[in-house]
């Protein structure tokens, strides 16, 4: 075959792969679209990822949001699948109304969530939102499980400063607490917030705004989230038999 006959073929076959590749694309953001329902402010496509499509959809937001890091730094931020909860059984909406089945129904000790530790600020269930808006309607869904001497926290930056949140911790037992991701970061990082008594944590990734953003799509809330969920003392306790911590992607 004469060059210019090979050379006007490989064109024509990678022009074909372009196409391909376009119309592989257009079809999966299309796919995308349909998953999200504005006005339910829902992305439906978490509750059918498995632990595995899930470790792989926030490494992948990692790697694209986390641009400064080098390789060791984005792996130090990784979370095996191993580390995350199936719940893809669950049929009903994942919104708030439907938060507190859902916790019933993935926690091995449903009656006990009402329940709070003896220690001040050491909450067993957390739960974290992207925003202080979406935080604050949290902690109104989860009161089912408040009583007298166990408040649900709230540990978010709108309206609150960290000193107010610190102070509540050390005075306050509470069996759950709502917190955005940089929050709770530094309420850790202060001692404040204690993990001893933690037996879930849950992500609200289901939930979007009305630009259709949850809180892996946005890099100022998927950053602080990566370094919340990696902090070695949790980290270490996904996969511990004896002392494990579900964590759980809502």
């Amino acid at each position: 075959m004469a060059p210019e006959v090979q050379s006007k073929k490989r064109k024509i076959d990678d022009e074909g792969v372009l196409v391909k590749k376009a119309k592989k694309k257009q079809k999966k953001q299309r796919e995308d679209e349909a998953d999200l329902d504005v006005e339910a402010g829902l992305n439906k496509a978490f509750a059918r990822m498995d632990g595995q499509l899930l470790a792989d959809h926030v490494a992948q937001k990692t790697s694209r949001f986390g641009t400064e890091l080098s390789p060791i730094e984005l792996s130090d931020l990784y979370i095996s699948a191993n580390a995350i909860k199936d719940t893809t059984t669950y049929e009903k909406p994942r919104n708030l109304e439907n938060l507190p089945d859902f916790l019933e129904k993935f926690s091995a000790e449903p009656e006990k969530l009402n329940n709070a530790s003896k220690t001040c600020g050491a909450p067993h269930t957390l739960v974290v939102s992207a925003a202080g808006l979406r935080a604050a309607d949290t902690v109104r869904a989860l009161r089912t499980f408040q009583k007298k001497g166990n408040t649900v926290a709230k540990l978010f930056a709108k309206h609150f400063k960290v000193e107010e949140q610190v102070a509540f911790l050390q005075k306050n037992r509470s069996g759950m607490a709502v917190g955005t991701p940089q929050r709770l970061v530094d309420l850790m990082e202060n001692g404040a917030l204690a993990t001893s008594h933690l037996k879930r944590i849950i992500v609200d990734a289901s939930h979007i705004d009305q630009k259709k953003r949850g809180i892996v799509d946005m890099r100022e809330t998927l950053m602080p989230l990566v370094r919340l969920l990696s902090r070695r003392e949790l980290k270490d306790k996904y996969t511990d038999p004896d002392h494990p911590i579900d964590l759980i992607f809502y």
